[in-house]
């Protein structure tokens, strides 16, 4: 599974002065640790788990599970007899044990520059302290569901943290989402109260979040849903200066918003915090316990909500934070990601926590006000390990490299990529402009539904290649299978499924077990089914191919289309490329692309021709394009990853687009209808 030597042509390494100090130094040891993780789990992380504090210790296997569904119930169970509290091993442990109360846990970053604060450990005990009595106040209790629907500030951390200090399970929903998604998830996941705040800014675009959470909690009143409890952070409003943690300057402020209050439902933060204890016990909790449930759209049906329960998740954030990123004491780590996602939770939250590390929560755009804002910060807060999303660096590509390298970026150490393949212009983008081709490039592939990265580099070990995912993390065992259901050696593409669990993999689908069983253990029985394709090469490394379905089959063969992506981008004229499949009576599945221009760049014949020779000539004729539509903008969610269903259902000219709550601008959709392209010749 593991190759023997690592490739010498076409893989490139950071700096040799990483390799000192590293938890991994070397691939050797890689390999070392990787064969005990899969031979002697429960030794491997056994050991990890004497770092934190356990009330009561496991009886039987450390990790017991079956994956088969024709052998029974698909569960998994990591710790089972254990006790612990998650918010005490991120916090009480780190500020008593560890001393590291006065050590800074989030540099706060507003959306405008200038916004700023900081918050240390002890601090943030404190509010979570706080919180967590509030919330007992207001009758919340172990096991109960609480929905937060906050932006990115400090308090969006302490309302989590004060659920999992009760044992209460947090559901966040991303504050970009609509008032009906909201609704959706309160009612499905039966929460009991909600947190909100009144509004926040992105970038110059103010949102009023306290009307879209006063419209859900109408929807849910609607569907005999009624919720009569709603805590609201005022974020924006005047009063809020003195007692916000991400507060200070009044340029943030806007006391002229108007903020809807029902009083027989809506309570004060700031009033219940004020009159709240510093001092809270945590509740003691069963391994197994819920931690939280996070929403999940597939390409069809209502979303799903993942549930992850408390020891395996902390474990396995803890790990891979620590070793993906090779964290150091000294380091300053950013993840861009919103805490409304399964990044932001699992390496924003979670695992820098469970640390004892500094990082930096923003709550702005890369290119508000300005496209260089997040260099500038980088050397504002002299970043280390900086973790952003290939779409952001598609995004920054096109500005060009003279608004990176007007900062030095001297700090950086490790660069990270989530959320998709990135393609390997991006990557060498990202290496040798941002990284200066010294930072390391951890391009990780995980889901929501993992918990924490299984396929990724270790900064000082894995050799990279740019666009590959490379190898599994510990205690992860990836098989690449037929659509027969056999697993395939060697070089080969297929199904990418996973042969055991980790600590940190999804329980279930919350309140639905068999909707988690058919999706994801149903396909190919004894393994877990990804959704994804990969290939692996002659050097046994991991490329996702992307979705299953995204995947087409043109005249017999299998082409994946983030590979065809990859080749448009190649053009100097083209800033971002989409592919889906459209029928076609011949060759079964024909190739429709929509390709977005870099500033300045125009759609006419000659491109046209020049993308579909490149094409050609990257791939081979079987991947010629068959249909390239100019698309100014692509249809994508909240969190900026592409609805690819969407751009299927405009290339087949089917105005059923199904849900489409999530899109950031829906008026996308509208105009890529106008301008559908007529096939190709």
């Amino acid at each position: 599974m593991i190759p023997d030597k690592v490739p010498k042509d076409d893989v490139f390494y950071g700096a040799a002065e990483l390799q000192k100090g590293a938890h991994v130094p070397t691939f050797e040891k890689y390999k070392d640790m990787y064969m005990q993780s899969i031979q002697d789990p429960d030794k491997f992380w056994g050991d990890m788990a004497k770092d934190f504090f356990w009330k009561s210790q496991h009886t039987g296997r450390f990790l017991d599970y079956n994956f088969d569904v024709t052998k029974g119930e698909i569960f998994t169970k990591c710790m089972a007899g254990a006790s612990t509290n998650i918010c005490y091993n991120v916090l009480d442990r780190n500020v008593h044990d560890r001393k590291l109360g006065d050590k800074v846990a989030f540099h706060w970053e507003g959306n405008e520059p200038g916004d700023e604060s900081m918050v240390t450990y002890r601090e943030l005990l404190h509010a979570v302290c706080r919180f967590a009595n509030v919330l007992k106040s207001q009758g919340v209790r172990k096991g109960d569901r609480v929905a937060i629907y906050l932006p990115m500030v400090v308090e969006l951390v302490v309302a989590m943290l004060a659920c999992a200090r009760l044992g209460a399970v947090h559901s966040i929903v991303f504050a970009g989402f609509s008032a009906e998604s909201l609704s959706d998830r309160i009612m499905d996941s039966g929460c009991s109260l909600l947190v909100t705040a009144d509004g926040f800014y992105r970038g110059d675009k103010l949102i009023n979040l306290k009307i879209l959470a006063d419209e859900a909690l109408q929807k849910c009143r609607d569907k005999g849903f009624p919720l009569h409890r709603c805590i609201v952070l005022k974020h924006l409003s005047k009063e809020a200066h003195e007692t916000s943690l991400s507060c200070p300057p009044a340029k943030r402020s806007c006391p002229d918003l108007q903020v809807p209050w029902n009083p027989e439902v809506d309570r004060c933060w700031h009033a219940l915090v004020a009159a709240a204890s510093d001092q809270c016990e945590p509740e003691w909790c069963e391994s197994e316990d819920p931690l939280f449930i996070l929403y999940t759209s597939g390409s069809t049906g209502k979303p799903k909500g993942v549930l992850h329960t408390l020891s395996g998740y902390m474990l396995y954030t803890a790990a891979t934070f620590k070793l993906v990123f090779d964290h150091r004491p000294d380091d300053v780590y950013w993840c861009t990601a919103d805490i409304g996602w399964i990044t932001g939770h699992s390496y924003v939250t979670y695992g820098p926590l469970a640390n004892g590390a500094t990082s930096v929560l923003f709550e702005g755009l890369p290119t508000y006000p300005d496209v260089s804002r997040m260099w500038q910060m980088v050397d504002k807060y002299r970043v280390s390990k900086f973790y952003t999303a290939p779409t952001a660096i598609r995004l920054l590509m096109k500005y060009g490299n003279e608004p990176v390298q007007k900062y030095k970026r001297d700090s950086l150490k490790v660069l990270g990529t989530v959320g998709e393949p990135i393609n390997p212009e991006a990557w060498h983008w990202y290496f040798s402009v941002v990284g200066d081709s010294r930072c390391p490039i951890v391009d990780t592939f995980w889901q929501t539904e993992t918990g924490g990265h299984v396929l990724t580099p270790l900064p000082a070990a894995t050799p990279m290649k740019p666009g590959s995912a490379t190898f599994p993390f510990f205690g992860v065992v990836p098989a690449i299978l037929n659509e027969c259901g056999e697993e395939l050696e060697g070089p080969s593409e297929g199904y990418l499924v996973f042969k055991q669990p980790w600590p940190g993999v999804m329980r279930t689908v919350y309140g639905n077990h068999g909707r988690f069983q058919s999706t994801y253990f149903k396909k190919f029985p004894g393994y877990y089914v990804t959704g994804d394709g990969c290939r692996r090469d002659k050097d046994g490394y991991y490329w996702i191919t992307g979705r299953i379905d995204d995947m087409l089959n043109v005249s017999g063969h299998l082409l994946s289309t983030a590979e065809v992506e990859s080749a448009l981008v190649e053009h100097e004229a083209v800033a971002e490329a989409a592919v889906v499949g459209r029928p076609h009576p011949v060759k079964g599945e024909s190739l429709y692309c929509f390709v977005t221009l870099g500033d300045g760049r125009t759609f006419n014949p000659t491109l046209e021709a020049q993308l579909r020779k490149q094409v050609r000539e990257k791939i081979g004729a079987i991947a010629t394009p068959d249909y390239i539509q100019d698309a100014p903008g692509l249809p994508k969610t909240r969190s900026g990853k592409i609805m690819r269903r969407v751009l299927r259902q405009i290339a087949r000219g089917e105005k059923d687009l199904g849900d489409i709550s999530t899109l950031a601008d829906s008026s996308v959709v509208e105009t890529l209808f106008i301008n559908r392209c007529q096939p190709a010749l």
